[in-house]
């Protein structure tokens, strides 16, 4: 194993809101980290887009601020590592530049693309049983109705937009497009494009692109990246992008891994059956497990992961922290004529000092954090968030209470079906994440769930740490096994009892309101969809 003095990777971390850029020691360390913020446009129909030359406006920035304050690090940098959103879809033209904005995870506008491509001949269900058999036999999965997939992306623009599909060399994942400009490299790894639903996933060692699916989808094989190793290399810096990161010539770039997959590995959580729960803009539940298992009736599903020869289970809720956003900025600070005061800088901070002076159950009041529709605990594009049960009593901070415990109720759904899906019990779950920094939602989600929950050290670094531990790895500094000793974990979180008849009664309430308003959901907003 080659000596670890003095070494760094540079990790990037492409969240919506904008990337992390840091440096990551090799004995797994977070020296610093820099954000620059990007903008996101929601567009009629269903549409998301960003502008990837913003992202990569944003990494500049954001890595010359961090090294000009480490210039003596530069010449210690030997390798970066890139981590970020999932699901997302850019257009690369043959002389490199995008084509168009990039359809990011939240657009829905290819749905009915993907719908078509389920159904074809008899349908059951939406999906027509001899493609659904195959899919989940060949992938695991299968494409989603809710056309947020890449593969939904990709029809979407084939049919709405044929000379940008036409003219496309490759298309890219949000990460994989990183490291083209990183190295002039086309190349996806097994994880990062297993929700194309276009690769054999039977042999985790060896994921190949599809035939018969690629033909299903009627996407040419040469428009879509080669496909590496989980921890192979990329290759090397360009000349060009060493020069505008403000690096030296010769850098290597380790292939990317989804944000989800890289947070696994940077909660420490990389034992099988090991969860950890994600608390930002959105949320997912994560586990590594052996083998490929797929589970329709509770729409779940094991991937190639981020760890050479595993497979990873994920289950994403669309709203979480972005619950909290929403309240703030259009309910409690709203741009309007009414007065309400700057919005401190510390909202978040003040929210949870309100929040730790209610008792649980807040009076009673349920929230439904379902403001962008839902992918899981159920699928459901149509499902929208809203209070419940409230009373003349209630007040603003009983309201800011049921926010955090409707995210945790929507967790401890997800939990339970994950539960299910592997026949034991999950428990000392980890928490990362700009949430888990809370420690009264930390405590909430213990509570919730019923379960002791482990806040991790600087949890908000937990993608980043998490491709920079799997850049460790790929370069020889460390085995996957010594990971969980290099993630510190700041406090840990028992169940308070007296608590649990409350939240066991509102939990059943909680999946209830879904349940009995799913049909009102589907006729209120079908038109918008």
């Amino acid at each position: 194993m080659p000596s670890g003095e003095n070494r760094y990777i540079l990790a990037i971390d492409l969240g919506t809101s904008g990337p992390k850029v840091g440096l990551v020691s090799v004995q797994g360390k977070v020296l610093e980290y820099e954000f620059e913020p990007t903008e996101f446009k929601l567009l009629p129909g269903g549409g998301a887009e960003q502008d990837p030359h913003d992202w990569w406006r944003a990494i500049v920035i954001a890595t010359r601020r961090l090294l000009s304050r480490h210039a003596e690090r530069v010449k210690e940098v030997i390798a970066i590592a890139c981590t970020g959103q999932w699901s997302g879809t850019v257009a690369v033209g043959r002389g490199g530049d995008p084509l168009m904005n990039a359809i990011i995870w939240m657009d829905t506008r290819g749905a009915p693309y993907a719908k078509k491509l389920t159904s074809q001949g008899i349908s059951i269900g939406g999906y027509s049983p001899g493609r659904l058999l195959s899919w989940i036999r060949i992938t695991g999965g299968i494409p989603t109705g809710a056309g947020k997939d890449p593969i939904a992306h990709i029809l979407f623009i084939k049919k709405n937009f044929p000379e940008v599909y036409q003219a496309t060399y490759k298309f890219l994942e949000p990460i994989d497009y990183l490291g083209f400009r990183l190295t002039g490299e086309t190349a996806a790894s097994f994880d990062s494009i297993a929700l194309h639903w276009l690769t054999d996933n039977r042999d985790i060692q060896n994921v190949r692109y599809h035939p018969k699916l690629l033909d299903w989808a009627e996407i040419e094989r040469e428009k879509l990246p080669e496909l590496r190793g989980p921890v192979d290399m990329l290759g090397r810096i360009t000349p060009q992008a060493a020069r505008e990161l403000g690096l030296q010539d010769g850098v290597e770039v380790v292939m990317a891994a989804p944000d989800v997959h890289s947070a696994a590995v940077g909660s420490g959580a990389v034992e099988d059956y090991q969860a950890h729960i994600y608390i930002g803009t959105s949320s997912w539940m994560v586990f590594h497990m052996p083998g490929k298992k797929t589970n329709l009736s509770l729409n779940m599903a094991s991937l190639p992961a981020a760890i050479p020869g595993k497979y990873i289970v994920i289950g994403e809720q669309e709203c979480a922290g972005m619950c909290l956003t929403y309240l703030r900025d259009n309910v409690f600070f709203a741009d309007d004529e009414l007065p309400t005061g700057e919005k401190p800088a510390n909202a978040y901070a003040v929210f949870d000092r309100i929040v730790a002076n209610v008792p649980a159950g807040s009076q009673g009041v349920i929230f439904t954090p379902w403001l962008y529709g839902e992918r899981a605990p159920v699928e459901d594009h149509l499902v929208r968030g809203g209070f419940f049960n409230q009373s003349l009593k209630t007040t603003r901070s009983h309201l800011l209470r049921a926010v955090y415990e409707g995210v945790a109720y929507n967790s401890r759904w997800l939990l339970g079906n994950m539960e299910k899906f592997t026949g034991q019990r999950l428990d000392s779950i980890r928490m990362v994440g700009g949430g888990a920094k809370s420690s009264i939602w930390c405590q909430i989600y213990a509570d919730v769930f019923d379960r002791t929950v482990m806040q991790v050290g600087d949890p908000i670094c937990a993608n980043m740490l998490g491709a920079g531990l799997l850049a460790c790895v790929a370069l020889g500094y460390m085995k996957v096994g010594d990971i969980p000793s290099k993630v510190e974990i700041a406090k840990t979180f028992k169940p308070n009892s007296d608590n649990r008849k409350v939240y066991d009664e509102l939990f059943s309430e909680f999946v209830q309101v879904y349940h009995r308003l799913k049909p009102i959901y589907a006729r209120l907003n079908e038109a918008e969809n």
